[in-house]
């Protein structure tokens, strides 16, 4: 009955002013998103494929739809069961969980295709396969399995040289419980690509390696009908995709900084932010305090390796071009808002380095003027899915004003 009433307020909601909403929340730019939707579609349909977004980073079907409207869309992407659950009763068909798969989940995975969920899982060992496989003969369907493969050393797969990938594609094929589709891969380490020719070379390792197993299992007579890529910056990287089916993306929607310090965006175009009140001011030392902390921006510090380090986020907009404000601390429920200086073009070319802090003395008085008690703030987020996972609903904004309510989830 509340979960009702909840959902019958989100149809229901009234035009307010940012300054006016509860805080901490969640906002939106919608104008933003739409145009980070449109830049990503764009691309990738010029190279003549398709995307298969991850929701994980926004788990809205809102969003979701935004993103299909834009084009170029087939199926999406989730990192967990309850968000495969969600999208497939909004609609959302085709599904790749596109985490390891394991025994205490095939029940769940079993329940959705039952219920008519294109539902596809990842393995990448043959240890969990075995055990996988042995819980999929209790269930009376045949379960769609990929291999994901490590393209970069960044975590889990299969090398796509080793004896290893033909072994578990070859166990799959001839179970009579699951179908063989394809594989898969995420260039996580091109989170650690700072320069173009950085993502450009990540996003031509991620494909061709990922291309080389696709040939290796041909050669041994296994199709592969679903040939995966994917990270948000090689999938604006790439400059060709024959022989891919699909790339996955999912920070791209909104950005955030850790986005912006790779050069993939400017910061102008991070569609999310998170909306927080100054509660008060330690003026000894320079300190702005707000009532969004780490639970309100999340404990993620992508940036502390890069040359801009934004602590736990960016206030925006920046005051100059010289100078700006960061929640250099946190606590649960407190915001420590401080001024620092940029890095110089120099050092921010030469790789991570160091923002410094303004001089204290001087600065103090300022920030307190800049931030008086009851001010609204907005924080732009280090990373945009660690953020989004704090809230169960965002605010859509257009031009300072809060036009709509959108549902989200969290959980697994």
């Amino acid at each position: 009955m509340q979960y009702l009433i909840y959902c019958m307020a989100l149809m229901h909601f009234t035009p307010t002013n940012i300054e006016d909403l509860p805080t901490p929340c969640c906002l939106i730019d919608k104008a933003k998103m739409q145009r980070n939707i449109a830049r990503l579609s764009a691309h990738i349909g010029n190279l003549q494929c398709t995307l298969r977004p991850h929701v994980k980073t926004h788990k809205s079907i809102e969003v979701t739809k935004a993103i299909i409207d834009a084009g170029n869309v087939k199926g999406i992407t989730v990192s967990t069961l309850k968000e495969a659950d969600y999208f497939f009763k909004h609609g959302m068909n085709d599904i790749l969980y596109a985490v390891g798969i394991t025994p205490n989940k095939i029940a769940h995975v079993a329940q959705l295709i039952e219920e008519g969920c294109d539902l596809t899982v990842v393995v990448d060992n043959e240890d969990m396969l075995s055990l996988v496989l042995d819980k999929m003969t209790q269930h009376n369907c045949v379960f769609k399995v990929v291999i994901e493969l490590d393209t970069d050393g960044h975590r889990s797969g299969v090398n796509p040289h080793s004896d290893a990938l033909l072994s578990i594609a070859k166990h799959i094929s001839n179970s009579n419980h699951a179908k063989f589709e394809g594989v898969m891969t995420h260039a996580g380490e091109s989170y650690a690509c700072f320069t173009e020719k950085a993502k450009q070379d990540m996003a031509a390792q991620e494909r061709d390696l990922t291309l080389l197993a696709v040939k290796r299992l041909s050669e041994c007579g296994i199709t592969c009908n679903t040939v995966s890529i994917g990270s948000t910056p090689t999938a604006f990287a790439v400059d060709q995709l024959d022989g891919i089916t699909e790339v996955r993306a999912g920070v791209y929607v909104f950005f955030d900084l850790v986005m912006a310090g790779l050069g993939v965006c400017d910061i102008d175009d991070i569609a999310m932010s998170v909306l927080g009140t100054v509660i008060g001011h330690q003026k000894d030392k320079g300190w702005v305090i707000t009532d969004a902390g780490w639970m309100a921006m999340s404990r993620d510090r992508g940036t502390a390796g890069h040359a801009n380090d934004y602590g736990y986020g960016l206030v925006a907009p920046s005051s100059s071009k010289d100078k700006c404000y960061i929640m250099s601390d946190a606590n649960q429920e407190h915001g420590i808002i401080t001024e620092v200086s940029h890095a110089s073009s120099e050092s921010s070319s030469k790789g991570p380095s160091k923002m410094q802090q303004g001089d204290q003395t001087k600065n103090t008085v300022d920030i307190i003027t800049h931030f008086p008690a009851a001010k609204a703030i907005e924080i732009l987020p280090n990373h945009a899915c660690a953020t989004a996972a704090q809230y169960h609903h965002y605010y859509v904004v257009e031009n300072g004003v809060a036009v709509d309510k959108w549902h989200s989830i969290g959980g697994w």
